[in-house]
């Protein structure tokens, strides 16, 4: 097997988990480049289910699974992943998975903004999952976003609290009307998902470079799909991440010249919702017509 990347030709739920999981048993590492836990795999392996949002499905294959670069990661839930993993009997230690040191955290205050946008926008909300994915990826945009590298050290990562915060908690407060955040809290709490995910974090562009180099295979793994990738999808209804196979390279952090081979996963039947619901958005047409179809 050569280096492939897995994406998704439409809107994400085209079944890639499953070819994932299929190529995993041929590849050496596996390797998830962009999104967070607004996506996932669900896996079914001797009659036991397994949904992943973070963690690469290649670990049940037992392969080195790795969270790139482009990942922007929430450690409550990624914690909560690795523990129902282990619980099961799946080796999800600092050997099996590791994490870009360069990966972006999303912080509570991520998600908080992210429901309080979506409730304001009223009928022209975006349909976010609210879980901070698109305000973190916004934090990154702007140098204000704190990476895992920032997360294991407590120093730079209690300066760095305190001085978004004052931004954060005005926008609550001043334009949202919301509660503001406690820094202190979200510290100790974070604090302690640092201590826990330390042993993982790496610099994984050269971990994979070597292993390439080694001659072992890798198998880069998309999330959502390509209608919905930030650049080239169906704007505004799209994710915050740009999930087109060339984003692999960034998410990663190695050359193109490395990947062998893109594998596109299509859905054989499909209802064009999303570009319904931009021209209507757009102000030619009634979005709701196409909502009451879907329910009904």
């Amino acid at each position: 097997m050569a280096n492939i990347v897995i994406v998704g030709t439409q809107w994400g739920d085209e079944g890639k988990g499953k070819i994932v999981d299929l190529l995993a048993e041929f590849a050496d590492l596996v390797v998830r480049f962009q999104g967070g836990n607004n996506a996932g795999h669900t896996m079914v392996v001797a009659g036991e289910q397994f949904i992943s949002h973070l963690v690469p499905s290649g670990i049940l294959q037992k392969k080195t699974c790795i969270i790139g670069n482009g990942v922007v990661v929430d450690p409550a839930v990624l914690v909560g992943e690795l523990d129902n993993l282990s619980n099961r009997g799946v080796d999800v230690g600092p050997d099996r998975l590791k994490i870009s040191e360069k990966a972006h955290v999303i912080m509570p205050y991520h998600q908080r903004l992210d429901h309080a946008r979506e409730k304001m926008k009223g009928d022209k909300k975006i349909g976010t999952t609210g879980r901070g994915i698109g305000p973190c990826y916004e934090d990154k945009a702007s140098r204000r976003g704190i990476r895992f590298a920032e997360l294991i050290d407590p120093e730079v990562f209690t300066e760095m609290v305190t001085s978004v915060l004052k931004e954060k908690n005005f926008y609550l407060e001043q334009f949202f009307a919301t509660e503001a955040l406690d820094p202190q809290s979200i510290i100790d709490q974070y604090q302690g998902y640092a201590k826990r995910l330390a042993p993982h974090v790496t610099n994984i562009s050269v971990l994979i470079y070597n292993a390439i180099k080694q001659g072992k295979q890798v198998l880069f793994e998309g999330a959502q799909g390509t209608h919905l990738d930030i650049d080239h999808g169906t704007y505004p209804f799209v994710t915050s991440s740009n999930t087109v196979a060339g984003n692999a390279c960034c998410g990663a952090g190695i050359g193109p010249k490395e990947i062998n081979a893109v594998i596109g996963i299509v859905k054989a039947y499909t209802f064009v919702v999303s570009l319904y619901r931009v021209w209507s958005w757009q102000g030619h047409g009634d979005s709701s017509l196409c909502d009451q179809r879907l329910s009904s």
